[in-house]
């Protein structure tokens, strides 16, 4: 049987990605690595924290858009639950909005997936080291764009409107009055310069404010 020359200790990487076909292969060629080991692997952002609590990862490599908890959201419970554990987010939606949460998620990296698998595990060691690393690109245009204008209520407002529910329904779901559920909303509105909640929605999410 050949022998495994992977380093005494090599770097410990949990993935979290929805999609398995991109899950699988992710994990086979980082695993190609010397020096990387892929111990975890889970495919729902709800997943991630009780996985780094038995794996205990070095780095947790996060995809942004997944079932159950988006992974800004598993960042930020990482950061809480497994302190030693950095945080490098990798996903296709390069949007400014994004890395800004990311980085106040508490994030080490932030990389778009269009990059060549050795950038990839290049990143992964430099977190590890302590470092920080930002898609170049990504970030110039973070810097551009400003912070997001929405209130943390009217962000609340915003994602529960996601699935068409009326303002009762959101009203119920943020335990806030109608009254009070319609005026965030129509500050979301005014703030994204859109005609409606839909509307302003779509703008949000293009802007990685959601």
């Amino acid at each position: 049987m050949p022998q495994d020359h992977r380093p005494v200790k090599s770097v410990r990487v949990l993935l979290a990605e929805d999609q398995g076909m991109m899950r699988g292969a992710l994990a086979l060629l980082l695993g190609l690595e010397p020096d990387i080991e892929v111990v975890a692997q889970v495919g729902a952002g709800d997943e991630i924290v009780a996985a780094a609590l038995t794996s205990r990862p070095d780095v947790a490599l996060l995809d942004i858009e997944l079932p159950g908890r988006s992974g800004l959201d598993a960042a930020a419970d990482l950061r809480e639950e497994v302190p030693d554990c950095r945080v490098l987010i990798l996903t296709t939606f390069g949007r400014p909005g994004y890395l800004r949460r990311a980085m106040e998620a508490g994030a080490a990296g932030f990389l778009v997936k269009d990059g060549p698998v050795e950038e990839l595990a290049d990143a992964i060691r430099r977190v590890l080291r302590g470092e920080t690393v930002i898609d170049p690109a990504l970030a110039a245009a973070a810097l551009s764009a400003g912070p997001s204008p929405l209130t943390a209520r009217e962000r609340d407002a915003l994602i529960a409107s996601v699935d068409g529910a009326t303002v009762a329904d959101i009203a119920v779901k943020l335990r806030l009055s109608e009254s009070t559920v319609r005026n965030y909303l129509s500050s979301a509105i005014g703030k994204t310069g859109t005609r409606n909640r839909m509307e302003a929605v779509r703008a949000a999410r293009q802007q990685g404010w959601l």
